[in-house]
């Protein structure tokens, strides 16, 4: 694999190279700039340094995909032939640079960050600035700069994206065309990002610190953030007294809308809901660290050390070709983690938290994998009428009802799981059939002038029976 050495320029002006960067180029057998549409190229030649350039690549290439490909192409037949120096702006940053290290082995000088002139120029801000190329805006949680603005149709689609964040009115920090390390910029409002005279790749944008309050889009540590000022000296009464114990239910509660949501297929409803899902997860994350329990690094680890463990087909040697496999091995490397000697083991260590009727499922499933299991539905079935016949005894004198009825109900989501029917989606279902019936009776009764309170049950059955002959019931 041919060795190259990649310099960064830095910036552009001569004034921000390095003599790092410098001595490389000059030492270098065959000089290669990516662009010379910079002061430190007019420099160069100042000084007495010949090269080459890849512009013509940049008018040739029809997308930034082809033109890395041409890049890496080029500079490594040029490898064949001498030791090279491939120059850019930031080796750090740069597309090309990252595509030409997967196919040869760099040597990289670095140099003055792009971001270092315009920083120097705009207002101190006392919080870190993110940086991103106009190619790769994500979002404004801190205050954003924005590198190589070089065209109008390219800011025009930063703005696009960035109004997904915030108003057209925000002012932001626009640094025109300029080949000098010292920089100057205009204040002008975010929808006048597209509306300047003139554009290239020294251009930059500077979004300064936008309010919560101001935003459109929030993310992950905004979040993070809110509750941070909610359980803060001057936060909520309510949200400051909360401790993982009377959090609980909540957990819960979110997890089951978020449930309902899902099976409404309303996907606006299940991003607000999973939204209060990760409310709870911030929520415990922040107490943890209140009463040092955990941190919200904890949970984060845990589960993706959980996941990169437990996908040993992915991140180590295992072999699964199937999703059946993979939920094999699963089961597996969870036995494995949790010490598990035997299937009694595995049963008591199905969580009792889960609610009954899903435990029950899960326990039977994994009775299931050593053979201990009907192969037909109707075999369960017969289960459940030994099981009624026995509930039908105790309701007529017997003493143990309790225990019965649980046997009865293990049974039947026996019977739901070998005929592949999830019970509580069924017992849900049926519910929902329930009220929707109920209401068709109760309107029919009081169309007919009459109440509940006037009827007896037959009465009230034959209203029943009635309901389930209407479309809705």
């Amino acid at each position: 694999m041919k060795k190259i050495t990649v310099v960064s320029l830095g910036p552009g002006p001569r004034e921000c190279l390095t003599l790092g960067g410098m001595n490389a180029m000059e030492q270098a057998k065959k000089l290669v700039l990516r662009t010379n549409q910079c002061d430190a190229a007019a420099y160069l030649l100042e000084k007495g340094l010949s090269f080459e350039t890849l512009d013509h690549l940049h008018e040739s290439c029809e997308d930034f995909d082809e033109l890395c490909e041409a890049v890496v192409e080029t500079l490594l037949a040029m490898a064949q032939e001498t030791e090279i120096c491939y120059a850019v702006f930031d080796a750090g940053a740069d597309e090309t640079v990252k595509a030409l290290a997967e196919k040869a082995e760099l040597l990289i000088i670095p140099g003055m960050p792009l971001s270092a002139p315009f920083l120097s120029a705009a207002p101190q801000a006392k919080i870190e600035i993110q940086t991103a190329s106009s190619l790769e805006i994500t979002g404004t949680q801190n205050p954003l700069l924005i590198l190589e603005c070089d065209s109008k149709m390219l800011m025009g689609e930063c703005k696009l994206e960035l109004l997904r964040h915030l108003d057209p009115d925000q002012k932001i920090l626009f640094f025109p065309p300029c080949q000098s390390a010292v920089r100057t910029y205009i204040e002008l409002p975010l929808s006048d990002l597209d509306r300047q005279k003139h554009y290239d790749h020294t251009c930059a944008v500077l979004i300064p610190p936008v309010e919560l309050t101001a935003r459109k889009r929030f993310d992950f540590y905004d979040l993070v953030r809110v509750m941070e000022i909610l359980r803060g000296e001057n936060g909520c009464p309510w949200d400051k007294e909360q401790d993982h114990h009377s959090l609980r239910k909540y957990l819960i509660e979110e997890a089951y809308e978020t449930a309902a949501a899902i099976d409404e297929e309303d996907w606006d409803h299940v991003a607000d809901e999973l939204g209060d899902v990760m409310l709870q997860v911030v929520f415990h994350a922040h107490v943890g660290r209140q009463y040092g329990t955990m941190e919200l690094s904890d949970i984060t680890s845990y589960i993706c050390r959980k996941m990169i463990d437990r996908h040993r087909h992915i991140f180590g040697a295992d072999q699964c070709e199937t999703a059946e496999d993979v939920l094999k091995n699963w089961e597996k490397i969870k036995k494995e983690e949790r010490g598990f000697k035997t299937q009694s083991d595995v049963l008591k260590g199905v969580s009792a938290g889960l609610p009954p009727m899903m435990r029950a499922g899960k326990v039977q499933k994994k009775a299931r994998d050593v053979g201990f299991d009907w192969d037909d539905p109707r075999d369960a079935l017969q289960k459940v009428h030994e099981e009624a016949e026995e509930v039908l005894a105790e309701l007529d004198g017997g003493s143990d009802l309790f225990m019965e009825m649980g046997d009865l109900f293990f049974a039947c989501v026996n019977v739901a799981r070998l005929a592949g029917v999830d019970p509580e989606a069924a017992l849900h279902q049926a519910t929902e059939k329930f009220i929707s019936r109920f209401t068709a009776m109760e309107n029919a009764i009081l169309q007919d002038g009459k109440s509940f309170e006037g009827l007896t049950l037959s009465e009230m059955d034959v209203y029943w029976e009635g309901s389930k002959q209407r479309p809705q019931a």
